[in-house]
């Protein structure tokens, strides 16, 4: 296999791993709706085994994701109601208030440095 190839699909697979934790499910659970053994899941999350088209268009429907993030030829807008904006905000409900503060204003330095940069 090709180096290209590798890296794509570990791409994709660490996307797949990203989208099911981000739903909230287990392989197992992922395996039960897709009708397959869950250590296929657990291949195809490791990179192992090829994925087809129709098992990444099943994926994305379950992970309410698109199919091109998942390929890797989209950047994903993150909506009011994106799970990765959810996990965030639990992860900072966590911080106490000193940490808090500090990345609230690291993640200011961070958008004003973005916005210089455009």
């Amino acid at each position: 296999m090709s180096n290209v190839n590798a890296n794509r699909r570990m791409l994709i697979a660490a996307r797949l791993r990203e989208a099911r934790a981000l739903a909230g499910l287990s392989q197992g659970h992922v395996a039960k709706i897709m009708e397959i053994h869950r250590p296929a899941v657990s291949e195809i999350e490791a990179g192992n085994r090829k994925v087809s088209a129709e098992e990444i268009s099943l994926f994305a429907r379950i992970y309410d994701v698109e199919a091109a993030w998942l390929l890797g030829e989209a950047f994903q807008e993150l909506g009011v109601d994106n799970p990765r904006l959810d996990l965030a905000a639990r992860e900072l409900s966590k911080l106490n208030p000193s940490d808090l503060e500090r990345m609230l204003r690291l993640l200011s330095a961070i958008k004003s440095e973005g916005s210089t940069q455009e």
